[in-house]
């Protein structure tokens, strides 16, 4: 089994989603809004709110949706983790990601990697950006 991370947004969910996969290598696999629902009809002003989305990495699946009838609440002390090929390649992805966002940790070295940051993006998701590329 693997762990698949569904994040919820206030109407930016297909933005999000569309950066996501552009700027760290996805495919968005689907994008369906809340007017394509099949019984009743989204409340005014959400219709083309993202009901449910998906973008496909290598080996992952990032789930998505916007908080269509208000049921959904912000998650607090979780982030998404990503690993890239190479500390560059990591370090190029922090740096789009905190375009508008906010930095916990700066992308560096650490003692168990040699690449590794944290940030809140502009749509206030939790990241952990780090690398797989083993201590020379």
């Amino acid at each position: 089994m693997n762990p698949t991370p569904y994040l919820v947004f206030e109407g930016t969910c297909r933005e999000a989603l569309e950066t996501y996969a552009q700027v760290m290598g996805g495919e968005v696999e689907m994008m369906m809004t809340a007017d394509q629902m099949p019984e009743g009809a989204p409340p005014e002003g959400k219709e083309n709110w993202i009901l449910h989305g998906a973008v496909q990495f290598d080996e992952g699946l990032l789930m998505a949706s916007d908080n269509i009838f208000g049921e959904a609440w912000p998650m607090a002390g979780c982030s998404v983790h990503m690993a890239f090929p190479s500390v560059e390649r990591g370090r190029e992805v922090f740096a789009v990601m905190a375009e508008g966002g906010e930095v916990q940790m700066d992308y560096q070295a650490t003692f168990w990697t040699p690449g590794f940051g944290t940030l809140r993006d502009r749509f206030g998701v939790n990241w952990m950006i780090s690398t797989s590329q083993p201590f020379p």
